[in-house]
């Protein structure tokens, strides 16, 4: 593990490139307020495992809010505004969500950022996201900002081809990581999340990923 990571402090950063940042701690004081909002929006919008064009079932469970909400059948990959499962339109992104998206992406560099979907993921110990670019997005310039919440995971952030090298960025519960502009486009992805249990979000992980769809 590089020594980039080995002071993490709340209210600090580390800079991962020119246009990406980890926000340490960035969304432990609203905490209480996103874990309202993703009970009301489970509520409207169950978690579920989507099922990849080529037919695998995803490991990670997930749900949306926002205008759009990603989606992924035997079809392909796509954002739609309306809940496939329900047949409604998902969860309107609630002030809380919106507000903490906002803040991180004008302190991470990115100033009126308005994001019209929220795609919450929710990992169980073991379970992991291939590296990947966001391409589904017809902004490709506004920043993607993601929140950790819960059990602690490494965050994979590499080049713009998914042979090139990546940096393994521990992430804890309340990290904000905002990528955008020359970074936008670079493969990411999450290692297995190890065994544990979190004091408030047991044995899971949840991840908000707010993006400029439109």
């Amino acid at each position: 593990m590089s020594d980039l990571f080995a002071a993490q402090y709340r209210e600090t950063r580390t800079q991962l490139s020119e246009q990406a940042c980890v926000l340490h701690g960035y969304a432990l004081d609203v905490v209480d307020a996103l874990l309202t909002d993703i009970r009301a929006i489970e509520a409207s919008a169950p978690f579920r495992h989507l099922v990849t064009p080529g037919g695998h079932v995803m490991q990670v469970a997930m749900t949306n809010a926002g205008t759009f909400g990603w989606c992924s059948d035997r079809r392909g990959y796509r954002y739609d505004r309306v809940d496939p499962q329900t047949g409604t339109r998902w969860p309107a992104l609630p002030p809380a969500f919106l507000q903490l998206a906002a803040n991180a992406a004008r302190d991470a560099g990115f100033d009126g950022y308005v994001p019209d979907a929220c795609l919450i993921n929710r990992y169980a110990p073991g379970t992991r996201l291939s590296l990947h670019q966001d391409r589904d997005e017809d902004d490709r310039v506004a920043p993607i900002v993601s929140v950790s919440l819960g059990l602690p995971a490494t965050f994979l952030f590499g080049g713009f081809a998914r042979a090139d090298k990546t940096v393994r960025v521990p992430l804890q519960h309340g990290d904000v990581v905002v990528w955008g502009g020359e970074d936008r486009m670079r493969f990411h992805g999450v290692l297995p999340v190890k065994p544990g249990l979190h004091e408030i979000l047991g044995e899971q992980r949840l991840n908000l990923t707010f993006r400029k769809v439109k």
